[in-house]
Formats: C-alpha cells, structure tokens, sequence
C-alpha cells in the first residue's frame, strides 16, 4: 500500500522536471560556464607546451565541476526519494498543516495527496526587494502557485496561535539571507505551532558534500551549526534529523519540552 502511495506520488512530477528546471532557471550560468571553456581551449594555440598543460588541466576541472552539479541535481532532484516524501511521518491526527515556500512551491500538492486527511495552505515569503535571485523569477513566471496560496511576511505569518500540526519548510528556508531574520522567522513558526505538532525543514548543507557537488554554489547555503543555532535562538527543540539524500538533509523540530 505504501508503495503505491509513494508511486502515484512521484508521478505528479514529469522525467527529469528537477534538473530541467534547474537549468532552465539558472541558464546563464550555464552559458557561461560553456563560453569560459571554449575561449579558454581556443586561448590554447597562444600558449607554449607547458601552459597549454596547465591550462588544459585548469579546463578539465572547470569542466567536471559543472557536469558534476547537474549529476548531482539528477540525483537529488529526480533519482531520490526527496518528493516521495516517504521520509515524512505520520501520526493520521493532522487537521491543519501549512507548506512554506520563497516563490516556487513544488510540494504543496504532493503533501496534499500525501495528507489527504488534512487541510493544507500553501504560504509564500517571497518578497521581491528582498529576494533577488533571477532563477526565482524564472520560475515564477513558468509555474503557476498553489490554488489560495497566501502572500505573508517572513516576521508574519497572519495564523492563529497553536493551530498547526504539521509545518512544512521545505529548500526554502535559506532565501532568508538575513539570520536575524530567520530567527524571527522560526519563532514566528513556533508561535502557530500546536502544542503536539512538529515543523519539518529540509536543506542542503554547507559542508563537503555539497561544496563536491556544487563548488562554489554550496555558499548559498548554511552549515548545520549555523541552522542548529537559529532553531535555539528561536526556542525549538530539535528531535530529529533524517539524511534524505547526502546532500539533503531534513530537521525535524517542535517545541521545547516534547519528545518524539
């Protein structure tokens, strides 16, 4: 039966929809990247036989970094179990959840037919002065949000307090640039928390794993220590971590003083 669940599921998102999108999101990059290597290779007949060594070897590694990025997006985005979400736990009590995103919410309706049982609302943060990213915009443009998805602030959230079981987070948290402001932010969660429920927060991490696979681009993450910090800062307790992936990582928090 969980199997089936998990199939129909992952069948809400087409072929390879994780690395397409990231390519055709951050093209530019990508762009870039390729007009790099060719003016490098055509710099080669300008150089003696030692620096054309050098440099081929620089152009091998610039190479493989980029084509080690989108296996690793295949991977986590398209090969995992990320939006199976079998990793989520259910208890069958959930009434009332909520699924957070920065402007491109690809989970809302998976956690819906997840948690058929419950009401969903789809909540956004995305503000465009704050959020500059162009690859946010792009899909923005190329994805229509959740049906009744509601526009909030990062430091408010407009939900009653206590009033929900499951709060969902997910590869959205880090837009928040500011760690002032992610604190604010988890504290804001914790408020609307009912007493039982748990939040969910699921990121890459900026550690060697991520820095393999992305280079350079794990910068736009935050290590673990740095997250455990905000959770403490805004008095949440963590209970639990799940390695979805080894790029991925979930945190699994509620408020202090219950346990799983």
């Amino acid at each position: 039966m969980e199997e089936r669940e998990t199939r129909n599921l992952e069948s809400l998102r087409k072929p390879f929809q994780g690395t397409i999108n990231i390519i055709r999101f951050n093209w530019h990059f990508y762009v870039i990247a390729v007009l790099f290597v060719v003016s490098l290779l055509f710099s080669l007949q300008f150089l003696t036989e030692l620096y054309r060594s050098y440099l081929l070897v620089f152009i091998c590694l610039a190479s493989t970094s980029t084509i080690l990025s989108l296996l690793a997006s295949l991977y986590v985005y398209d090969l995992s179990n990320l939006y199976s979400l079998d990793w989520i736990l259910k208890n069958g009590n959930e009434k009332q959840i909520i699924n957070i995103n920065a402007g491109f919410d690809e989970t809302s309706e998976i956690l819906q037919k997840l948690f058929s049982h419950s009401k969903l609302q789809a909540l956004d943060f995305y503000d465009s002065e704050k959020h500059t990213e162009i690859s946010i915009e792009r899909a923005r443009k190329a994805y229509k949000p959740y049906p009744n998805t509601k526009k909030i602030q990062s430091d408010s959230l407009g939900l009653e307090k206590n009033s929900i079981d499951k709060i969902f987070v997910i590869l959205s948290a880090h837009e928040i640039r500011d760690n002032k402001e992610r604190v604010i932010f988890f504290k804001e969660l914790k408020k609307i928390l009912a007493a039982d429920g748990q939040i969910y927060v699921t990121e890459h991490l900026r550690d060697w794993k991520n820095f393999i696979a992305y280079n350079i681009g794990f910068f736009h993450f935050y290590s673990k220590k740095s997250w455990l910090k905000v959770f403490t800062d805004a008095d949440l307790n963590l209970v639990q971590e799940i390695n979805i992936t080894p790029f991925i990582k979930n945190f699994v928090l509620e408020k202090n003083g219950n346990t799983t």
